[in-house]
């Protein structure tokens, strides 16, 4: 090879190493994961068209993440979150990650931003009967399933105060459980009682905690949706497996 040949040779050799190792650098930055489990905010637009806006954005929060027994990455929410006032359910509506800052208990979260960055995390692909409470119609148990790319998404247990690595039924009456949601964060109450297929508790929630797990120490018993109630847990994953599809068979990421 000649020194002229040998010289472009070189030169080819350093843009190419440069070329990778700018790869390197900047492909993690782009395609990095999300962090996301029972707690975590999440974003949509409700069925608007295109990307969620400040005007269109909703928000809710994730009763849990997990794997299915097909091994799909799923996310759990209130069904309520995805459907419109025209009683639409929005399946195959686009998730994303909420990155405004969760609220606490004293210091609400008084946003909803989808991080748009990092895209699209999950579609909903199941979205059951809502309470229906104050309206009046059929009860259900108010749970939505959500298949999370796993490509976007990296699990996890714990969520700001509260830490999930089992599921169980409710306690007993006056037993202390606990909430953590996007907007109001950790709050604790205890149960109350039982309202048809549902649990009461004097747990404090807010808009956007629509979701939020309730939990006895580290058991997983049920999603939180508003007026201090929640669907156990148990019921929506015998729902989930009845169904089939995805979320049957519904495991924590632990």
């Amino acid at each position: 090879m000649s020194r002229t040949m040998r010289g472009r040779a070189a030169k080819a050799l350093a843009v190419l190493s440069l070329a990778t190792g700018i790869s390197a650098v900047t492909s993690p930055a782009a395609n990095a994961a999300v962090t996301l489990g029972g707690g975590s905010g999440i974003a949509f637009d409700a069925g608007a068209p295109g990307e969620p806006t400040a005007t269109t954005t909703g928000g809710c929060t994730l009763t849990a993440v997990g794997h299915d027994r097909s091994g799909n990455l799923v996310g759990l929410t209130n069904a309520h979150c995805f459907i419109t006032s025209d009683g639409t359910k929005l399946v195959g509506e686009d998730v994303y990650r909420d990155k405004s800052p969760s609220g606490t208990s004293t210091n609400w979260a008084s946003k909803v931003e989808a991080d748009l960055e990092a895209g699209v995390i999950g579609k909903v692909t199941y979205v059951s009967t809502p309470n229906n409470l104050l309206s009046g119609g059929p009860p259900g148990l108010d749970f939505a399933v959500i298949k999370l790319d796993p490509a976007k998404v990296d699990p996890t247990p714990t969520v700001g105060g509260v830490t999930l690595t089992s599921i169980g039924p409710p306690p007993a009456n006056g037993t202390i459980m606990c909430k953590e949601g996007h907007t109001t964060g950790l709050t604790c109450g205890m149960k109350v009682g039982t309202s048809g297929k549902w649990f009461t508790h004097t747990i404090w929630t807010w808009a956007g905690d629509s979701g939020s797990p309730v939990a006895v120490g580290q058991t997983l018993v049920g999603n939180a949706w508003g007026a201090q109630h929640g669907s156990p847990i148990l019921s929506i994953l015998d729902e989930m497996k009845a169904n089939g599809g995805v979320g049957a068979g519904f495991r924590l990421a632990t």
